[in-house]
């Protein structure tokens, strides 16, 4: 260690610094965040090089060019760093290593660089909130006494009660039960509890501590030295506690949570933000904030702040106009007084995929919904799903495509309990089934599993088993179709580029009937979405681009989207005039 900060190590043959990375790419558009497309892979699920049955960063090398074909403009990992993988990578034990199951330093190096001849930014995942129990402070404070300097870093308290056996306060884990877990002392007696706000493994950081943030900035430089254009920061609103770990109120005043959303989160947030901006090109900071409150977590996106945030009042939208049009409209206002972009996303590998969610009775995302055996139609959901595309695609700001939702993946939901590895699952006793059916490898091409997502004659099996129908959604299958859904993602996306009335800028609504949803972007271009159960038509003097379902006859199905070509300009008061309306 130095001055606090963790020592890290580089590969031989590193690139680090300005070698090997593209600099053209970051001096073409400072501005590129404001409307990107942004890719999410799940390492472990995305492409297996090495025929071990794991996703590997050999296997994202020989993808790269689907990625360029479906037209990205940059991809997020999930962590590939060193971990024992108790929450799927989310637990880390080194951020200057990449885990040997995925690959090593050298490669990641060579994949941001190989991307970005592509075209294509990398943003890497941030996990400030926690590390792994096998960290090495953390193993250095087990191993130190209480009151110890090495301690001062976690949130290590004496149990209440006579012989302490009692957690130090009634904090619940985000994945059930409680926050606190017992030590045990080196003479085997009972020791003093740790803050886990997840799992066991996954003790929390005291962001007080000095040595924690200069670490975390320390930890960014030597990214950015790599040349990685972002990173998203993972559990963003949890870093800083109340430092007297109070019981958490029944109604908190806006910034008074013992552990949520505190103010003193902005303060890391802007020094995170000089040191993105001491580097050439924009190197963006997503958040990943879970708060209902709009106007709170657009306080994260002032200027000196975070550049984006995941939107996720609009992902647990269920499927109907009404609903949808108000988080479209409370997320826009929330976002235009800092004058930040906004999000756009279905689904990422915390959900239900959206073919299975729009296709159950109750569509708004809940983990409560995650359960084996809820009725699903597949079908209803695909369309959906397709709809949900289009219209996600011409709302202002940027995108994110979870890897599989562009072949039209369902939630795997019969995985055998034997093979589920989700925390969620075995804290809640088997209650919840945890994320695992979103995270199935990928299939890229074949009859039979592994389907493309291990090369051939591979002697492993996927680390989890791919449903036997998935050869109908193969890559190679749906390439040879026009009406596939990776054939509209790739259609969607080249328009999206394309067009200059897409990605930032400004949404106009149309007047429509109560199940439909149409808007204006830009002089020309139309999105309409029909929610209502019965065909509607389209309107005269536009000229169809694309549509999720077939629209040749001038008539938009039900649960289908629209994207049209106005002959005249929407803003100079011609064209589009009258009402859209629903179906009688």
């Amino acid at each position: 260690m130095t001055d606090g900060v963790l020592e890290g190590t580089t590969s031989t043959g590193s690139t680090a610094g300005t070698g090997g990375w593209s600099q053209s790419l970051f001096a073409a558009d400072d501005q590129w965040w404001r409307s990107a497309v942004i890719y999410q892979v799940y390492v472990r699920s995305f492409a297996d090089g090495n025929g071990d049955g794991i996703g590997d960063l050999a296997g994202v090398r020989t993808r790269l060019q689907y990625l360029a074909d479906l037209g990205v403009d940059a991809i997020w990992f999930t962590p590939w760093y060193l971990s024992p993988l108790a929450d799927g990578g989310y637990d880390v034990a080194d951020y200057r290593a990449i885990d040997p199951a995925f690959g090593s330093l050298g490669e990641a190096e060579r994949l941001i660089s190989e991307a970005s001849t592509f075209g294509i930014r990398t943003i890497v995942d941030i996990v400030p909130n926690h590390v792994s129990d096998q960290h090495a402070w953390f193993q250095a404070a087990l191993a130190s006494e209480p009151g110890s300097p090495e301690r001062a870093r976690f949130w290590f308290r004496p149990g209440r009660g006579e012989d302490g056996n009692e957690m130090p306060n009634g904090w619940l884990s985000k994945f059930s039960g409680p926050a606190w877990t017992r030590t045990r002392n080196s003479d085997g007696t009972p020791g003093e509890w740790y803050l886990h706000l997840f799992s066991p493994e996954q003790p929390d950081l005291n962001w007080n501590h000095p040595d924690v943030r200069a670490e975390h900035e320390a930890i960014l430089e030597f990214w950015f030295d790599r040349g990685v254009a972002g990173v998203r920061i993972d559990s963003a609103a949890l870093l800083i506690k109340d430092p007297a770990l109070p019981e958490i109120p029944a109604a908190p005043k806006p910034g008074q949570h013992p552990n949520t959303d505190r103010d003193e989160l902005h303060e890391i947030y802007r020094r995170w933000r000089a040191v993105a901006d001491s580097y050439p090109g924009t190197r963006i900071l997503v958040g990943e904030i879970w708060i209902p409150d709009t106007e709170r977590c657009a306080m994260y996106l002032r200027p000196d702040e975070l550049h984006t945030a995941f939107n996720f009042d609009f992902l647990g939208r269920a499927w109907d106009a009404a609903s949808m049009k108000a988080s479209i409209d409370t997320t826009l206002a929330a976002h235009a007084p800092v004058g930040a972009p906004a999000t756009w996303v279905l689904s990422n590998h915390d959900v239900t995929r959206p073919v299975t969610r729009y296709g159950q009775e109750d569509s708004s995302f809940a983990f409560a919904t995650k359960r084996a055996g809820t009725p699903t139609d597949l079908d209803l959901g695909r369309r959906r799903a397709r709809a949900a595309a289009l219209l996600c695609a011409a709302l202002p700001g940027s995108l994110y495509i979870y890897q599989g939702d562009e072949l039209g993946l369902e939630e795997v939901q019969d995985l055998p309990p034997e093979q589920l590895q989700d925390p969620m699952y075995f804290r809640s006793a088997g209650s919840d089934p945890g994320r695992d059916g979103c995270r199935v490898p990928l299939p890229w091409a074949g009859t039979d599993s592994p389907f493309g997502f291990s090369p051939a004659g591979a002697m492993s099996e996927p680390w989890l088993p791919q449903p036997s129908h998935w050869a109908e959604l193969t890559v190679e299958t749906q390439e040879r179709d026009p009406n596939s859904m990776l054939s509209l993602y790739r259609s969607m996306l080249r328009i999206r580029r394309s067009d200059p009335d897409l990605g930032d800028g400004h949404l106009e609504w149309r007047s429509s009937g109560p199940d439909v949803l149409a808007f204006a972007r830009g002089e020309r271009f139309i999105c309409i979405t029909n929610f209502s159960p019965v065909p509607i038509e389209l309107p005269s003097g536009c000229l169809l681009l694309l549509a999720s379902a077939d629209a040749s006859d001038g008539f938009l199905r039900s649960d289908a989207s629209a994207w049209l070509r106005s002959e005249h300009s929407l803003t100079q008061g011609r064209g589009l005039r009258g009402p859209i309306e629903g179906g009688e």
